[in-house]
C-alpha cells in the first residue's frame, strides 16, 4: 500500500454560526491548533500525497490559515452548499489527477486517527471501490445506519428513513469515507438530489457502487474519531478527549504527571523521560523539554526549551524565546522571555529577565528586573558567567555584567560592570538618631488632630 498514491479531500467550508464566532467553524482550535490542521495531520500521516481543501465561508481567511499547517494544499471553492457530494466534486480537478485512493474527511472532526485511515486505505488496496468508516454506539439516535449484507456494505440509511428494524442496528455512519480513484468520479457524477432540499450527499455512491456490482465495505473505528464539532460545549469536549488521550502518551513514555487531569499540552509539545510535572501546568505551543526536568505546580510554559535536570516555578512564566540550558532553575514567581539561562544559573524569585544571557552559575537575587524595554525599542542585557545580582537590582539596558561582577541589592545599574567588579547604584544611607521616635510622635498627634476636628 505504502506505494500507492493518494488524495485528501476535506470539507472544510462549514460556518462559525453555530459557534457564535465571526471565525470559521474549523479554524477555532484543538490544543493550540486549528481542528482542520488535526485533520491534515492525520491524513499526512495515513500517508496522502496530495490534499485538496474545500473551502466556502470565510474563504479569504480559511487560504491565509492553510499556508500555515498545509502550505502544499490545493484550495477548492464550494459557492454554493449543496450537499457534500457537491462538495467534493468542487475538487474535480484534483480527483482528475488520477489518484489510487481518494479520502473524503471533514475539517471539524479533529480527533480522527491515522489508523482509521490507513485501515480504510488498506481495504482499497484489497480491492473494494468504496469504504466506510463506522463506530458502534450502545444509542445510535441522530445517525445514519451502515446496511449491511454478507458481510458487504449494501446502504447508508438516514434516520428519518430507517424501518424499526434497521433503527436498531448500533453501527453507525462515522462520516469518513475511502473510493478508488478509477472509480471516483463516475460515481459522484451518478449522485442525484433525491430530497427536498435539492443536495446531493456523497452516502449515496454507497448504493450507486453496490448496485454495479463493485465491492464496498465498512471498516469500525472508535466514536471519537467520529465526533463532530458543532458549537462551544462540543469543542471542550474534544478538547478534553485529546488531551486525555496526550497526557496518557507522556506518562507511557516516562513522564510523571502527578495529577493528569490539571496539566495541558499542545499540540507540539516534546516532553522527555523522567520529567516530573506537578499540578496545574498549562503547556502553549513550542515548548520542548529534555529529560530530567522538574516543573512545579501553576507554571505557564509557552515557545521555551528547556534542557535537562532544570528545575522550573512554581508559579513560573516562561514565555517565547526562554531558553534554559542543563540544571538552570527558575523559581517561584518569575517571568523569562527571549533569555538564555545557561548551565547551573539560578534566577530564584519574584523576577524579570528579558532579552538577555544569563551566564553559567550566575545568581539572580529576588525582586531583580531587566529593564529592556523604553516604550519603543528593546535592549539587551549580558550577565557573565558566575555573576551576583543582589536583591531588589534593577538592570537598565544595554548593559553587561562581567563574569564574577558583584551587584549590590537595591542597585540600579545603568553602566556596564566589568569581570570580578563590585558595583553599587543607590543612594547613601543616613541613619538619623532619634529621629524615628519623633516622627511617630508627629505622625499620632496630627492623626489624633484629625479625629478630633
Amino acid at each position: 500500500m505504502s506505494q500507492r498514491s493518494c488524495l485528501s479531500i476535506i470539507l472544510a467550508a462549514g460556518e462559525g454560526t453555530r459557534m457564535k464566532s465571526a471565525v470559521p467553524k474549523v479554524l477555532h482550535t484543538i490544543a493550540g491548533l486549528p481542528m482542520v490542521a488535526h485533520v491534515v495531520k492525520a491524513a499526512e500521516a495515513a500517508g496522502s500525497g496530495e490534499l485538496a481543501l474545500v473551502i466556502g465561508h470565510g474563504a479569504d481567511e480559511m487560504r491565509k490559515a492553510a499556508l500555515k499547517f498545509a502550505p502544499r494544499a490545493e484550495a477548492f471553492v464550494q459557492e454554493k452548499r449543496l450537499g457534500t457530494a457537491h462538495a467534493v466534486l468542487a475538487a474535480r480537478a484534483a480527483i482528475s489527477k488520477g489518484y489510487d485512493d481518494i479520502l473524503v474527511m471533514f475539517g471539524d472532526t479533529p480527533l480522527i486517527d491515522p489508523e482509521a485511515l490507513a485501515a480504510a486505505r488498506l481495504k482499497l488496496a484489497e480491492g473494494a471501490a468504496v469504504v466506510v468508516v463506522g463506530f458502534r454506539t450502545e444509542n445510535p439516535s441522530g445517525y445514519g445506519r451502515l446496511i449491511e449484507k454478507a458481510g458487504k456494505l449494501v446502504a447508508i440509511q438516514e434516520e428519518k428513513d430507517c424501518s424499526d428494524e434497521e433503527k436498531k442496528i448500533t453501527f453507525c455512519n462515522g462520516g469518513l469515507m475511502a473510493v478508488a480513484g478509477r472509480h471516483a468520479l463516475k460515481l459522484l457524477d451518478q449522485v442525484g438530489s433525491k430530497n427536498a432540499k435539492g443536495e446531493y450527499y456523497l452516502t449515496d455512491i454507497v448504493e450507486i457502487a453496490a448496485a454495479q456490482g463493485l465491492d464496498v465495505v465498512a471498516t469500525e473505528a472508535s466514536f471519537e474519531n467520529a465526533l463532530g464539532i458543532n458549537n462551544r460545549a462540543e469543542l471542550a469536549q474534544a478538547e478534553g478527549i485529546w488531551q486525555q488521550r496526550r497526557r496518557r502518551e507522556a506518562m507511557l513514555s516516562g513522564v510523571t504527571l502527578i495529577a493528569p487531569e490539571t496539566v495541558f499540552f499542545s499540540h507540539d509539545t516534546e516532553i522527555g523521560a523522567d520529567t516530573v510535572v506537578e499540578p496545574n501546568v498549562w503547556f502553549g505551543p513550542g515548548v520542548k523539554i529534555a529529560t530530567g526536568a522538574k516543573i512545579h505546580a501553576f507554571s505557564h510554559i509557552e515557545g521555551a526549551t528547556i534542557a535537562s535536570n532544570c528545575d522550573v516555578g512554581p508559579f513560573a512564566r516562561l514565555r517565547p524565546g526562554a531558553d534554559l540550558r542543563t540544571k538552570a532553575k527558575v523559581g517561584n514567581f518569575c517571568e523569562v522571555k527571549q533569555a538564555i539561562v545557561e548551565e547551573g544559573a539560578k534566577v530564584n524569585h519574584l523576577t524579570y529577565i528579558g532579552d538577555a544571557r544569563i551566564g553559567a552559575g550566575a545568581n539572580i537575587g529576588a525582586g531583580t528586573i531587566t529593564c529592556n524595554y523604553d516604550g519603543y525599542s528593546k535592549f539587551f542585557t549580558d550577565i557573565g558567567e558566575g555573576a551576583f545580582i543582589g536583591s531588589n537590582s534593577s538592570l537598565v539596558a544595554p548593559v553587561s555584567i562581567g563574569k564574577g561582577g558583584y551587584i549590590a541589592s537595591g542597585s540600579v545599574i545603568t553602566e556596564s560592570v566589568p569581570d570580578d567588579a563590585l558595583a553599587f547604584g543607590r543612594a547613601r544611607q543616613r541613619t538619623l538618631p532619634g529621629k524615628g521616635k519623633e516622627l511617630r510622635e508627629r505622625f499620632s498627634q496630627a492623626a489624633a488632630a484629625r479625629k478630633k476636628g
